[in-house]
């Protein structure tokens, strides 16, 4: 039974993603704050990604993994001259640090031919108002990119899944009210099922020769 080790298992795309994976035969290692739903072949640890740091002795007692991927995320938003040093850096931390702390605290136990999705954002690009926000996720494209390079010899790709607004609980997190969700032009949101889906897709046996990428799923927002 393979192994994924997958962040912010307890709600949202990372939930989605977890039983995604254990849908398809995966044991998954997930880790979040709050403890997710109870499911067969899920292991689950507590775990503050905000504080990046305590992550490498959480890990060094996990499964070694044949895929990682790192769904925890959170947004704040605001305009300029309303910005928040304390919301930029929680979301430097979660969407930057962690990550960071994650993979290179496992690239050396990895197995060849292991996977690594970040999820990233169709944010990265920019949008007014989500500055902050669109920074941490605009850092990811770099990371996997520079990961992939340097992982490659050993066959283990990184790549970045990237959605538009999605129907998860953040997108009603009254904390970025001032920046609400715009209906895509599909007339829908993309659905946490859908982010999962293609993350498997990376994972699975069709997806060894893509690395390097950042997949945008937005429903036609970029358009």
């Amino acid at each position: 039974m393979p192994e994924a080790l997958v962040t912010g298992v307890s709600s949202g795309i990372g939930a989605a993603i977890g039983r995604r994976l254990l849908a398809e035969g995966w044991s998954v290692t997930g880790l979040s704050r709050r403890k997710p739903e109870p499911e067969p072949a899920l292991r689950w640890l507590p775990a503050d990604l905000t504080r990046p740091a305590e992550l490498r002795d959480l890990l060094a007692g996990v499964p070694t993994p044949d895929a990682v991927v790192h769904a925890a995320g959170l947004q704040r938003s605001a305009p300029l001259g309303s910005l928040s040093d304390a919301d930029g850096e929680q979301m430097w931390r979660v969407h930057v640090a962690a990550a960071t702390t994650l993979v290179d605290t496992l690239a050396p136990r990895l197995p060849e031919g292991a996977r690594v999705v970040l999820i990233g954002s169709r944010t990265m690009t920019g949008v007014p108002g989500k500055s902050q926000y669109a920074a941490t996720k605009a850092a990811l494209p770099a990371l996997a990119r520079s990961w992939a390079a340097e992982l490659a010899a050993r066959r283990i790709t990184v790549n970045v899944v990237a959605p538009g607004p999605t129907d998860t609980p953040m997108l009603a997190d009254p904390r970025r009210s001032r920046t609400p969700p715009q209906l895509p032009p599909l007339g829908r949101f993309v659905t946490p099922e859908e982010v999962a889906g293609l993350t498997a897709f990376l994972l699975g046996p069709y997806g060894g020769s893509i690395t390097g990428q950042q997949l945008v799923q937005c429903a036609g927002a970029s358009l």
